[in-house]
C-alpha cells in the first residue's frame, strides 16, 4: 500500500479526505478534551528512509512543528542535538504515554502504541496532553515543509 494510502486510512476519513493528501502534506493535531493545539506542521514519517531519518541533522523543532512516525513504539535520541517530547498513539488516536523533554543519547518505548509524536520540548506540558485524551488530525493547508 502507498504510503499516503496508508496514513488517509490511519486518519480514518474523520477529518481529512483521502484525495487531499499528498506526500508534501502537513498535518495539524488537535487535543479536544483540552482545547489545545499539539502541532499545525506535522509531517507524516510512513516510509522507512523517513522513519529511519526522523528528527537527525535538525538543529531543533519550531513552535507548531513535529514528526509523526507511523508505524512506530519505540524511538531513540541518538545524535539529536535537542530534547524533544514524546506522545505515544494506539491505531484510534488515543494517548497511551507521554514522555517530557527527552534529551540526547536516550531510548523510549511504549509496546501497546502504534505511532508516536515527536514533538518540541514543552509541548505536553503547555498543551496538558496526558494518557487517556484523544487526539484529532486534520490537513493543515501549509505551502512546503520544515523537514524536506
Amino acid at each position: 500500500m502507498k504510503p499516503m494510502n496508508w496514513v488517509a486510512r490511519m486518519l480514518g476519513g474523520r477529518s481529512v479526505r483521502r484525495e487531499a493528501l499528498t506526500p508534501e502534506s502537513r498535518l495539524e493535531v488537535r487535543n479536544p478534551a483540552r482545547s489545545t493545539v499539539l502541532a499545525t506542521r506535522l509531517e507524516v514519517a510512513d516510509s522507512g528512509p523517513k522513519r529511519n531519518k526522523g528528527l537527525l541533522g535538525r538543529e531543533g523543532l519550531g513552535p507548531g512543528e513535529g514528526l509523526w512516525i507511523v508505524p512506530c513504539e519505540s524511538v531513540h535520541t541518538f545524535f539529536m542535538r535537542f530534547a524533544i517530547d514524546l506522545v505515544y498513539l494506539d491505531r484510534q488516536h488515543r494517548v497511551k504515554k507521554v514522555r517530557s523533554a527527552v534529551g540526547a543519547w536516550r531510548l523510549s518505548a511504549c509496546f501497546s502504541a502504534h505511532s508516536v509524536l515527536e514533538l518540541p520540548a514543552g509541548t505536553i506540558r503547555a498543551t496538558q496532553t496526558e494518557a487517556g485524551d484523544v487526539l484529532e488530525f486534520s490537513a493543515a493547508d501549509l505551502p512546503g515543509g520544515f523537514l524536506g
